[in-house]
């Protein structure tokens, strides 16, 4: 009898798992429990229990995407009352709202006042997971709660950021605590009614971000709003409530604005094989974000990770900072400062300050470092037209690139034996100022041997191993005119046009961003030195003195391959064997660096501007080897890194390691603008974009007349269709999704020059979700739409620039 009672309720159990796993709706009668969840109808979302990131002991209700992976959540019910175990817990219907229980313990409920009140449900009321993502309590179909109207940190298509007139309540979202905490963080964003715009705070008070007010299209702070191909805005204003909201034109587009653990603001959409997708974020600079590193902690934008601690500080919890919370920041290494005992000052140059400086009133920087060291209570000090102070932790304090003009230096009181380096306490100085001037009396003579051996050198320069010249700064200035004639800029830093005393000329990039020491840069520059090329472009030195970095490098008459193509005023048209010769000149260029090297050399930001055009309109690869020496970490994901949108392939979007692939992604985007001469999106009349790309794609798929597709400024006389349908399919096969789908640069030479043959090609991915929408918009006269998102925050930059 009791195994046929076993049986009997493992049947019922199995029955009521069976029914409630996959279903949408949880009924007055069920459960959930456990393992269970409820999927969506068309199975969009899922809703169950789950463990954050890489959590061992706090489960939450929750709502995630079913079908993506890694798990992205987008709602969580008791996100500040994990429990410990699912099996003894329970979410169920009870009366008319929903509530979770552990062990009979309340844990969450739908009513806001929490009370627990054992009514019996209702046979008619239900909960229901819709494909929107929006969980509903229903009876007999009338709302009685939404999950929409309570968000966390995800603001999903459909649902609604408001401020309710009636009852003066805003709706907040408040981005988690870090990766394995879906509690409250220290950042939120909520609407301001009054001025029609929504703020970011942070801590619920310091305001850090603004949208800017609405102008009847795009809140005027966020202009990749413009861009209507993929979303439909809207903001409304009425007697009972002000909100914003938006949908997606194309209904299976996933797509999530969220806040960050970092406080920005984010916009992505989901690409299958390739991840969520950054469209937009704000504010676009981490460390404008306030007090994203938390007492001590110093935000740099240049490289990652975007936070450290100051000298003599470490992070107050390691494990916090691993998780990406930085809230707590950093904290003294050793123990606390003993006043007037061996403390010292450390320099650190080339900083934004602080806030909640104190103003103290001296008229020296000697008399402003005496009173900070004299102060039990100061911390660091700065002194400018005025002498600053702080006695508590540092907020806010930022490093800034070495090409900065508003870098400032600030002085951090550390214990002894943690200032190595930098401006040390007055008493220090007085007691090392005797060894200093004993020092320098022993060197004085070799000195002045130096200077006057320096000045008999021709233009200030000695040379170095491997063919390459040591410049001196100064003469640099004088060469360049003092830096005055700049011929572009990039993601490495701005280059001008100078000449030598021989009247050579010569191109001088000023290096952002370099953190090495002197000997370690020199070792770079003295690897990129050897690598010699005819279609790379030829350094002859280098500069480094102090924080100054420059490259020298041989003028190129041409200007840039960008130049030429993009700029109306260029009276310049390469001709169609001219463009031939370039697309094979760069591939050779490219295939040097990756397989012909000791070491493979990927390059990380090929695009036109960084294609040279001599004398004779041959081609030269500059910037090579620098992404090494700059430093640039291939693992990082598209918001770390310093290439040019548009061009980025997608395993930057992903975070996936990089490798040669990516410049063969980059030199396929780069062949259409060649061929086409303009770029792959560009601005309609009506502020939407067309995409070269997408056109050449489809053509080359289907057929037609290619010849078509070339530059209108070309003469199209002897063009054989031949040749532009190779080099199309080379583009086409250069620009795939997959890494191991793109051919080698070596493989593209041989296409090029006939000694290969080229297959068709498939529409690549990112291009074919949108080939549907093209052919609808062929028949509307269209013929170009946008696809890439990356290349969409490019063409919103390119616009503002040209404008």
């Amino acid at each position: 009898m009791n195994t046929i009672l076993f049986v009997a309720a493992a049947v019922v159990l199995l029955l009521h798992f069976s029914f409630i796993h996959g279903g949408n709706t949880i009924s007055s009668n069920q459960i959930l429990s456990g393992n269970q969840t409820i999927v969506s109808a068309h199975g969009i979302y899922e809703l169950g229990f789950f463990k954050p990131g890489n959590s061992s002991s706090k489960n939450y209700i929750g709502i995630w995407y079913h079908n993506i992976h890694p798990q992205t959540v987008v709602w969580v019910a008791n996100r500040d009352k994990p429990i410990s175990d699912t099996h003894s817990s329970q979410l169920k219907i009870l009366g008319r709202k929903l509530i979770l229980l552990q062990s009979q313990t309340l844990i969450w409920s739908t009513d806001e006042d929490n009370v627990f009140s054992p009514h019996n449900s209702s046979s008619n009321i239900e909960a229901i997971l819709g494909d929107n993502g929006n969980f509903v309590l229903t009876d007999e179909s009338i709302m009685i709660w939404q999950s929409f109207d309570h968000p966390v940190d995800t603001w999903l298509p459909g649902s609604k950021l408001s401020y309710n007139k009636l009852t003066n309540r805003h709706q907040i979202i408040t981005s988690w605590k870090n990766y394995d905490d879906p509690s409250l963080g220290l950042f939120s964003i909520e609407l301001d009614a009054s001025n029609n715009e929504y703020i970011s705070r942070w801590n619920r008070s310091v305001p850090y971000w603004f949208s800017g007010s609405w102008d009847g299209e795009i809140f005027s702070n966020v202009p990749e709003m413009k861009i209507g191909m993929f979303y439909n805005w809207s903001y409304i204003d009425n007697e009972n409530e002000s909100y914003f909201t938006y949908s997606t034109f194309n209904t299976n587009l996933l797509t999530r604005f969220f806040l960050d653990l970092t406080g920005q603001v984010k916009q992505t959409t989901w690409i299958d094989g390739v991840g969520w997708n950054l469209f937009w974020t704000q504010p676009g600079k981490q460390c404008d974000v306030y007090a994203s590193c938390g007492p001590n902690g110093v935000c740099n934008q240049i490289q990652m990770p975007f936070c450290n601690c100051i000298p003599g500080f470490t992070p107050k919890s390691t494990h916090d900072w691993d998780l990406g919370d930085f809230s707590g920041g950093c904290v003294m290494k050793n123990t606390q400062l003993k006043c007037h005992h061996k403390e010292g000052f450390k320099l650190l140059p080339g900083f934004r300050l602080p806030d909640s400086s104190i103003p103290w009133p001296v008229e020296s920087e000697k008399d402003c470092e005496t009173s900070c060291f004299n102060n039990c209570s100061c911390f660091a000090y700065a002194y400018g037209k005025e002498c600053l102070i702080w006695s508590e932790g540092l907020l806010n304090l930022e490093q800034l690139s070495l090409s900065d003009g508003n870098g400032k230096s600030i002085y951090i009181k550390l214990a002894a034996g943690e200032h190595p380096s930098g401006k040390r306490s007055t008493r220090i100085i007085m007691g090392a100022a005797v060894l200093v001037f004993l020092g320098a009396v022993s060197v004085l003579g070799l000195v002045l041997f130096y200077i006057w051996w320096k000045k008999i050198r021709w233009v200030g320069v000695s040379k170095m191993e491997g063919y390459l010249i040591a410049f001196v700064y100064k003469d640099l200035q004088i060469a360049t005119k003092n830096f005055s004639e700049k011929l572009g800029g990039g993601a490495f830093g701005s280059v001008y046009k100078g000449m030598l005393k021989d009247s050579t000329l010569i191109a001088v990039k000023r290096l952002d961003s370099i953190r090495q020491g002197e000997k370690q840069f020199r070792m770079e520059v003295s690897t990129i030195g050897t690598v010699q090329h005819v279609n790379l472009v030829r350094l002859r030195g280098f500069c480094s003195e102090g924080d100054n970095r420059l490259l020298v490098y041989d003028y190129m008459q041409n200007g840039s391959l960008g130049s030429v193509l993009f700029h109306e005023e260029n009276s310049k048209t390469l001709d169609w064997k001219t463009r031939q010769r370039v697309a094979i000149g760069i591939a050779r260029g490219l295939t040097y660096l990756h397989e012909k090297c000791r070491d493979c050399i990927v390059h990380c930001d090929i695009k036109p501007e960084n294609i040279l055009l001599d004398s004779e309109f041959c081609p030269m690869v500059a910037d090579f080897g620098l992404a090494k020496l700059i430093g640039r970490d291939f693992s990082r994901v598209l918001t770390t890194i310093r290439g040019t949108r548009g061009y980025l392939a997608p395993e930057w979007i992903s975070g996936q390691a990089i490798t040669a692939k990516a410049d063969v992604y980059s030199y396929g985007m780069m062949v259409f603008e060649l061929i086409s001469g303009r770029r792959n999106s560009e601005w309609l009349e009506d502020e939407r974009i067309k995409f070269f790309p997408t056109l050449a794609a489809n053509l080359v798929l289907k057929g037609g007349d290619i010849v078509s597709l070339l530059d209108d400024r070309l003469d199209r006389t002897g063009v054989e269709a031949e040749d532009v349908m190779r080099i199309y399919k080379v583009a086409c096969w250069c620009i795939q999704n997959e890494e191991s789908d793109r051919p080698t640069m070596g493989e593209v030479v041989q296409i090029l020059e006939g000694v290969k043959d080229v297959n068709q090609p498939p529409i690549p991915r990112l291009l074919q979700v949108f080939v549907d929408k093209y052919e609808d918009d062929q028949d509307d006269g269209d013929l170009f739409f946008f696809t890439d998102p990356a290349a969409v925050a490019s063409s919103s930059t390119d616009k503002s620039r040209q404008n």
